[in-house]
């Protein structure tokens, strides 16, 4: 019999919480931390996350916890599910307390905010000798929550390690693929949610199905062509990570980024907009590290550029249409 691996999941919002009680369900021993003490009462009391998955009762092997270096100490595989903007902070303060042999999985998707970097490239400058994985693809934790059927993948340069992950998330609803493209499975997951926002837009425009359609699609080309710069494999950008990820947050109402997108095309003021929604809005950080990205790497990325220039309003949404549908004709895939 497999010795039990003891995962601490640090983060308690949607997703966290999600994948700490699937986790649970599975038989994993698994320690949920959350960053507020007031939190973590009110959900030990509850036996639920009332604030992000009220439907969604916490097994009772379960276990909560407001102590980080505790949660890290005693964990084999620790998984971080916090926005990527407090990524970098929460790694330097675990990484002391990271057993020898524990693995480090995230569940986030971005950049580093400022440096650009991916986020594996921050594991991997200051927990080298650790496997690392990420966990990403098409998944709205309230549906994990209410048990419906789920497919996402493990991607790490470890194959066997990111199987061991991968068969700990397995279940009967939930199947756990596996790859060794750490980057492409970053970008997939990061510029998905810049795209989201432009097909909000247009939904929030009203502009119709053949606009959306035509959005994810050349949206789809923007990230394979920056995928290919920066060495991603194309199939893993046409799998779960990018392809299944960016339908799913382009045609989602669940989707932050698209809903975002959608208040913005009504003429919703961006801090409202953001303020109504409620969590974080990767986008809006994300989009700078992407077209950065294409920048340093002299590629054109119409659609983010556009997303880029509505979410810092310079523009307003109808002139980002205006710019896009005036670019002009060209082949779809040049020679």
């Amino acid at each position: 019999m497999d010795t039990p691996t003891p995962v601490a999941v640090l983060g308690a919002g949607s997703w966290g919480t999600a994948l700490a009680v699937l986790l649970a369900r599975n038989g994993v021993p698994t320690t949920l931390w959350g960053r507020s003490a007031q939190a973590v009462v009110d959900m030990a009391a509850a036996r639920a996350n009332t604030r992000y998955l009220p439907e969604m009762p916490f097994p009772d092997a379960l276990a909560l916890s407001n102590s980080l270096e505790t949660s890290v100490r005693d964990a084999a595989i620790v998984l971080v599910s916090v926005p990527s903007h407090s990524f970098r902070d929460l790694l330097d303060t675990i990484t002391p307390w990271v057993a020898a042999d524990a693995g480090i999985v995230w569940a986030t998707k971005g950049f580093d905010p400022g440096s650009g970097r991916f986020l594996h490239e921050l594991v991997a400058e200051r927990l080298p000798t650790h496997p690392a994985a990420v966990v990403t693809g098409p998944s709205f934790a309230r549906e994990v929550a209410q048990g419906l059927p789920t497919a996402l993948t493990v991607q790490s340069t470890d194959a066997d390690f990111a199987r061991r992950v991968a068969r700990l998330l397995h279940a009967p609803n939930f199947r756990a693929y596996t790859g060794t493209d750490l980057l492409g499975a970053e970008l997939g997951g990061a510029m998905k949610n810049v795209l989201a926002v432009a097909t909000g837009v247009a939904d929030g425009m009203q502009l119709g199905l053949n606009a959306r359609a035509g959005l994810i699609t050349r949206g789809m080309n923007e990230m394979l062509r920056l995928g290919a710069a920066l060495g991603a494999r194309p199939e893993t950008l046409m799998g779960l990570a990018g392809l299944g990820d960016l339908v799913l947050t382009c045609t989602g109402d669940l989707s932050r980024n698209r809903r975002l997108g959608v208040a913005l095309g009504r003429g919703v003021p961006l801090q409202q907009a953001v303020s109504e929604i409620g969590q974080v809005v990767e986008s809006v950080v994300t989009v700078d590290e992407v077209v950065r990205l294409a920048q340093r790497h002299a590629i054109e990325l119409p659609i983010a550029e556009q997303v880029q220039r509505v979410l810092h309003e310079e523009i307003t949404p109808i002139e980002g249409l205006r710019i896009l549908m005036a670019r002009e004709q060209k082949p779809e895939f040049p020679e």
